[in-house]
């Protein structure tokens, strides 16, 4: 196992996992300890170890990105940037929501996957779940942007309250720029330090995302068995058929409308750092790739491409949010919740402001939907159901992020009237 890549000792895991917990069923014993017992606490173990790295990770990942920006690019490209960014997010959540609602992959014949199935996990009974989320709605919109001005940044993170603390950190590394040396370096070197730190432990603790996933999925697999098999497709099928949409139709159209390129051309440019990110699934591993196919293959300068692309993998997560939406909702299905249409504007505000803070690495996404999930009012717990799916979809939502990237870095260029793009080229 150890000379495999990650992603399939993942793989490898999610297969062992479900044979192990239908081979011992609810009632599975060894040595006089109940199966279901075991396999949950080794998920439950992954999941504690993921959650204590959400605060130092995002907080880090934040405040150097936004530190490297610079004095002077937050004019005139940066706020081009940011606004392509928001604009691609927001489209690809929308998507992510009429999706799930369409297709309502937590429901079988119409009744919730949680009593079919009679998942084990706490926090199933419906009515307690629609407790938790009962009351929330346009009024929490409010509450979610006031939180994010928190009066005590440290009260909010030890609260898990993570807008406030991205918000907070994104002030702080874009001021860091804007004081006298040798502070500005010596807090620069300080975050970038952490920063790396804390990569360095979300890859430690990812080492051991095999054994965690195993658990996690031989647990669910045990409660529900056979029963989960075809749903839990049906969401995969969502998020799929969702980031098809995205990727095939809306981001070409923002190519043709925005950029005036031939998206055809663009998907072959962008070959290689599609498939590095698929392969690798880390926006941050394949983004030398990805500068190397924006400079070289599309023609985009290296001043905008320097400054475009880094920030795009720090807070330009399309695929990221979108399959955060489609998740928290699948699950509120799971449970037997109906979510307003206002409760769902809400999962798509929160799922647009956590995206931003989503570190480039494999399955970092599943920090971002414990938030949301926290928002709401949904149990954490229901992760263990989204691992069933999470490496290969988190493969492909990683190449929906670095080509969304990629299409802002053109359209940029386009803007800036940069006249080498796909040089030989009709554009």
């Amino acid at each position: 196992m150890r000379d495999l890549k990650l992603h399939w000792q993942i793989l490898i895991a999610i297969l062992l996992g479900a044979a192990a917990g239908i081979w011992c069923g609810p009632d599975g014993e060894w040595l006089g300890i109940r199966s279901s017992d075991v396999f949950g606490f080794i998920g439950e173990l992954f999941l504690n170890a993921l959650k204590m790295i959400i605060v130092p990770l995002i907080s880090a990942s934040i405040i150097t990105g936004a530190s490297n920006l610079g004095q002077g690019n937050l004019g005139r490209m940066g706020g081009k940037t940011l606004a392509f960014y928001l604009l691609t997010s927001t489209c690809a959540i929308l998507i992510g929501l009429v999706a799930v609602n369409a297709l309502a992959p937590g429901l079988v014949d119409g009744q919730p996957l949680g009593e079919r199935a009679h998942l084990g996990i706490s926090g199933a009974d419906a009515a307690a779940v629609a407790g938790r989320i009962e009351g929330r709605g346009v009024g929490d919109i409010v509450q979610v942007f006031l939180g994010m001005v928190p009066a005590n940044v440290v009260h909010a993170a030890a609260e898990g309250q993570m807008l406030g603390l991205i918000f907070f950190s994104l002030l702080f590394g874009v001021f860091i720029q804007r004081i006298d040396e040798p502070y500005r370096t010596t807090l620069h070197n300080f975050w970038e330090g952490v920063f790396r730190v804390m990569m360095a432990m979300t890859m430690l603790v990812m080492k051991f995302a095999p054994i965690g996933v195993f658990g996690l999925v031989a647990k669910t697999m045990a409660a529900a068995g056979f029963d989960l098999i075809g749903p839990m497709f049906a969401f995969f099928i969502t998020v799929v058929l969702a980031l098809s949409v995205h990727v095939l139709v809306a981001l070409p159209l923002a190519l043709l409308l925005i950029g005036r390129i031939n998206p055809a051309w663009h998907f072959q440019a962008m070959g290689p750092a599609l498939l590095t990110a698929f392969s690798t699934a880390s926006s941050s591993a394949t983004l030398p790739v990805t500068i190397e196919c924006v400079e070289k293959n599309a023609g985009v300068s290296q001043r905008t491409s320097s400054f475009v692309l880094p920030l795009g993998a720090t807070v330009n997560m399309d695929g990221t949010a979108l399959y955060e939406c489609v998740a928290a909702i699948f699950l509120a299905q799971v449970y037997g919740v109906d979510l307003s249409f206002a409760q769902q504007l809400l999962i798509v505000v929160i799922a647009l402001l956590t995206s931003i803070g989503v570190a480039g690495i494999p399955s970092a996404s599943l920090v971002a939907i414990s938030i949301i999930l926290g928002a709401v009012g949904i149990p954490l717990d229901g992760i263990a159901l989204l691992m069933v799916t999470d490496r290969l979809l988190d493969m492909l939502r990683t190449a929906v992020n670095v080509f969304s990237d990629s299409c802002c870095a053109v359209c940029i260029a386009r803007s800036e009237g940069e006249s080498g793009l796909f040089a030989g080229k009709l554009t």
